[in-house]
């Protein structure tokens, strides 16, 4: 690699690196160049134990950082529909899971868990705005709810695609989900289990209304 290329592969590594949640990589050389001087600097020329204590020192704590992520990533996946269909097909609403997956991999902390119950927020506002047709779902004398009445929208959904009292179970797990939303929202520190029930609930939900809207 030339000295341009190895500039280059430092930057895009402390890109990634940043983009994933770890942002505390800062090598003390950005070429070659500056390389070759930090590691005369270190003594490594002529010993292997130098060599050694530096690379140890640079690397270790990026590889357990790297090592924690995986292990995260691998024992909190997030909830995958029964279905062979991956996606729900709603555009909008499969950004927003796509969102909520991203940041709840990356999420460290008690405030990026809150953000991950502002992600499931906008999941259900996002089906709300989709499966709520005031031509089909408002009653002779109601006003339309807005969007952000997510529980009134959704329960008026369900209600009208499988109504009766059987049913009801299912409106009231679309009410309970919305509410577990919320609380996660604006729990000051939420953990990672809180996020993560309450994000697993979220994508049942939009599968659930999916196959209620099916004919």
């Amino acid at each position: 690699m030339t000295n341009d290329e190895i500039r280059d592969a430092i930057l895009a590594l402390r890109a990634v690196l940043g983009r994933i949640g770890i942002g505390e990589f800062d090598p003390p050389f950005r070429d070659f160049v500056s390389f070759r001087t930090y590691w005369i600097r270190n003594g490594a020329s002529g010993s292997y134990q130098a060599r050694r204590t530096m690379f140890h020192d640079l690397f270790d704590s990026l590889h357990d950082a790297l090592a924690d992520l995986e292990t995260r990533a691998v024992s909190s996946t997030l909830a995958e529909p029964v279905s062979p269909h991956p996606r729900t097909g709603w555009s909008a609403v499969d950004i927003e899971i796509s969102e909520l997956r991203r940041h709840f991999r990356a999420a460290r902390t008690g405030q990026d868990y809150r953000s991950v119950g502002n992600d499931c927020v906008a999941v259900t506002e996002a089906l709300s705005r989709h499966v709520y047709n005031p031509t089909v779902h408002l009653r002779a004398g109601e006003t339309e709810p807005p969007v952000a009445n997510t529980k009134q929208r959704l329960e008026r959904f369900i209600e009208d695609a499988v109504p009766g009292s059987d049913n009801a179970a299912l409106r009231k797990l679309a009410r309970a989900v919305i509410e577990l939303s919320q609380q996660v929202k604006h729990t000051p520190e939420p953990t990672r289990r809180d996020a993560g029930i309450c994000a697993d609930a979220v994508i049942q939900l939009a599968n659930m209304l999916r196959r209620l809207s099916s004919p």
